[in-house]
């Protein structure tokens, strides 16, 4: 009969990560940055939504952004084009997540020197990015009307460790079955603390709201 070893794990497998992180965080903190992390499904309007935001905030901050993928330099171009700020691609070779030892190498590519705020647009998936710490000092998510009031149920760990949530496509509402009351108790039953801004990136609607928080954010970071 083959034997059997039993390998006894008592470190958190994230622990590296966890330190990555941190020593993140704190670098880009002594520099007055705020880092933002920002996740969701594909076709949420993430792009779009950051557009609106960075576009709201550039004539009064120094903004940076970068946009993780797969494959293809279409939404940091979007960006870019779009707003006028720097945008670089960050391809994380078909992984589901970025962590922060990736964030960091990628910064070696990117001078966050004087930057105001900075912007991770994380790869549109509702699990693997709500696993891993990137470093960032706020995790902002989006759930699109489309989607359903129903994802905080079935992601939980998504609505748990966002800070802010938007709710986008409001402009859509009249088209979904979308109770906004039953996302709104199902998000803060999971996170009492999260930030909930309804908002429609295409008509703009709601997005003042949220680019004044934001404004105080990076204030209040300096």
């Amino acid at each position: 009969m083959g034997e059997v070893r039993i390998i006894k794990i008592n470190q958190n497998v994230t622990a590296d990560n966890d330190k990555a992180a941190e020593m993140l965080r704190s670098r880009l903190s002594a520099g007055g940055t705020l880092f933002l992390n920002v996740m969701s499904s594909p076709g949420s309007g993430k792009t779009t939504t950051l557009i609106g935001l960075i576009n709201r905030l550039k004539n009064d901050f120094r903004i940076g952004e970068m946009d993780v993928d797969i494959d293809s330099r279409l939404d940091a171009q979007r960006v870019a084009d779009a707003t006028g700020v720097e945008a670089i691609q960050v391809h994380n070779c078909g992984l589901c997540h970025i962590d922060a030892d990736m964030v960091t190498r990628a910064l070696m590519e990117y001078d966050t020197t004087g930057l105001d705020l900075l912007i991770l647009e994380n790869i549109g998936n509702l699990v693997c990015p709500a696993e891993f710490d990137t470093g960032a000092h706020k995790n902002v998510m989006i759930l699109s009307v489309p989607e359903g009031d129903d994802k905080p149920l079935k992601y939980p760990l998504m609505f748990s460790v966002s800070d802010i949530v938007l709710i986008n496509k409001i402009d859509t509402l009249g088209f979904f079955d979308f109770d906004m009351d039953k996302a709104r108790e199902r998000i803060l039953k999971l996170n009492p603390k999260a930030e909930i801004y309804p908002v429609s990136a295409k008509t703009g609607e709601g997005m003042d709201a949220v680019s004044a928080r934001l404004r105080e954010l990076i204030l209040s970071h300096k």
